[in-house]
């Protein structure tokens, strides 16, 4: 499957509906960033996540300005019963923002963010009863000038005379101010939920008719516009499935996920007994690699052509290539540099025989499992130096996508099939904080032209990537069954490698060929070997876990989506 088409790709595209910061993370790195080169995309197309994601801030911004036009017009018509409900509104998006940071960080007081939205709902509670008690009495009451001004003076003076008695008695004052207007706020709050119910029911909408996956296999009906975005598509194409790798040196393998005990071998090369050695370049060696990589492709041996045809391992789908990591720094410009495959292939004979510490060439070897939900990378680099041999392989996994985008389809069906009441319910419990909500998603709408306007980075040095949309989108953890699959396409990758650079070994008269068989995988991390005969080696593994280290999908950016 084209990555292009894969399930994980559009997955990612309804997060950036579902999920504003994560929605802000993309825009920023594929489309503020401009120095920026792009982390590869391994298993979906990360133009198509950007052109959701704009497509989205757009319409968020269009329905944020409908909302705060609506509070706008409360002013207008109910300016002291609107003006008390900012308290509220404050309190509530106070609690919200306590338990959104304690998610994310772990740190936040749960009894402050109770006593917040406690006291929140208290204050729209006596004001809800003041409206129902006003629109059961008839009352339309449009604000003037002058009840602003009453209810900051009430407020104040209140304050200064009997400060917590007067915090006792706000839920009275709100009634009162509910009461004086009536339908006036009756109506300004159906009309506020009906645009949320609206706002919801589009999102809704897009998610169930423009990413369903019949829309989704058609890239041409993405939205798209602008120059910007196209300059921006085309930066991306260039580089996120290449065999040219720009990184940034404090993180090399950004976009492959986290490293899976990745490890190092050093085998002495002496010559095999009755054999005349031969000389052995790198480039022999990956040469012996490759088509024992690539028959892990062909199913083994079935009764007929038709159950063979029918096996659906995802090592039929095992993706091999060249690819060469340079890094971003000191490059003249991100626009001008040649990724041809001419250029590629100069590198790549460059690059496979150096040995070098920035530009290094890899095998690389993908297996995208789960619709591309479960990508595993392992990046293999030999090198012969001083009569040693030198095996580096390092395995990357990226995590199934996020559990709240996988159900994207779900959230939508249910919000379309739901009742009029339980829709109306939704909108009305988020009319509080909905002031709040609009003017960050304006506020936020406007941080990219800003920074792009003002900050320079069309002109700024190039720069590796700074992180991985895919990796954000990225579940802490996995099932058993995905993780038995990692282990088992790891595990099956390493055993065709170490078999392949024993052949070689081999067949250049070095004996070194019961290393391979007698080597195993522990839990530590290392590969440790049983026996070798008659070589002297060394191994080296990276790590006491079964992950080594994670990258780094929260760092600084720009302004510090």
């Amino acid at each position: 499957m084209h990555p292009s088409l894969s399930e994980a790709g559009r997955l990612l595209c309804a997060g950036t509906y579902l999920d504003a910061a994560y929605r802000d993370r993309v825009i920023e790195e594929l489309y503020v960033h401009e120095e920026r080169f792009v982390a590869p995309s391994y298993g979906f197309d990360a133009v198509r996540v950007l052109a959701h994601a704009l497509q989205a801030r757009r319409a968020e911004a269009a329905w944020a300005a409908g909302v705060a036009a609506v509070w706008a017009l409360g002013l207008v018509l109910a300016q002291a019963l609107l003006l008390f409900l900012l308290l509220p509104a404050a309190l509530l998006g106070g609690a919200g923002r306590i338990a959104r940071r304690r998610d994310r960080t772990g740190r936040g007081s749960r009894l402050l963010e109770l006593l917040l939205r406690a006291s929140g709902w208290v204050l729209l509670l006596g004001a809800g009863l003041g409206v129902l008690q006003g629109t059961l009495e008839g009352t339309t009451h449009v604000a003037a000038a002058r009840d602003g001004i009453t209810l900051l003076d009430v407020l104040t003076r209140g304050l200064e005379q009997e400060p917590l008695g007067f915090l006792v008695r706000l839920p009275v004052l709100g009634h009162s101010a509910g009461l004086l207007y009536g339908w006036t706020a009756l109506i300004v709050f159906g009309l506020l939920v009906l645009v949320l119910g609206f706002q919801r029911g589009h999102f809704a909408h897009v998610i169930k008719n423009s990413l369903n996956r019949a829309r989704y296999a058609d890239p041409a009906a993405d939205p798209a516009s602008g120059a910007r975005f196209a300059r921006a598509r085309e930066r991306i194409a260039r580089t996120q499935h290449g065999g040219l790798v720009l990184y940034g040196v404090n993180d090399p393998f950004c976009g492959a996920g986290r490293p899976h005990r990745p490890w190092q071998l050093s085998v002495e090369l002496r010559p095999r007994e009755g054999a005349v050695p031969e000389p052995l370049d790198n480039a022999r060696i990956v040469e012996r690699v490759r088509p024992r990589l690539e028959a892990l492709r062909a199913p083994s041996p079935h009764g007929s052509p038709e159950a063979r045809e029918a096996v659906l391992d995802r090592l039929r789908e095992l993706v091999l290539d060249e690819c060469v990591f340079l890094p971003a720094d000191g490059l003249p410009g991100a626009h001008a540099l040649d990724l041809s495959d001419r250029a590629l292939a100069e590198h790549r004979e460059g690059a496979v025989e150096e040995g070098g510490e920035r530009r290094r060439h890899f095998l690389r070897v993908r297996v995208g499992g789960w619709d591309e939900n479960l990508v595993v990378t392992v990046f293999v680099r030999v090198h012969t130096q001083g009569g040693m041999l030198m095996l580096e392989v390092a395995p990357h996994v990226l995590l199934p996508v996020r559990q709240d985008f996988q159900e994207a389809d779900d959230i939508a069906q249910r919000h379309l099939r739901n009742t009029f009441f339980a829709k109306a319910v939704w909108a009305v419990r988020r009319a509080p904080r909905s002031l709040g909500t609009a003017v960050s998603t304006l506020s936020g709408g406007g941080r990219g032209p800003w920074q792009i306007a003002t900050a320079g980075h069309g002109g700024a040095l190039p720069a590796g990537p700074a992180v991985s949309v895919r990796e954000l989108a990225a579940r802490a953890d996995a099932s058993l069954f995905q993780l038995m699959d990692v282990d088992r396409y790891v595990k099956t990758v390493q055993d065709r490698i170490v078999a392949g650079v024993t052949l070689a070994l081999h067949e250049a008269g070095w004996h070194t060929e019961e290393f391979a068989e007698r080597a195993v995988t522990v839990a530590e991390g290392g590969v440790y070997i049983r026996s070798v005969d008659h070589s002297a080696f060394s191994v080296g593994g990276s790590g006491h876990s079964n992950q080594s280290g994670t990258h780094r999908t929260d760092r600084g950016n720009g302004d510090g989506a």
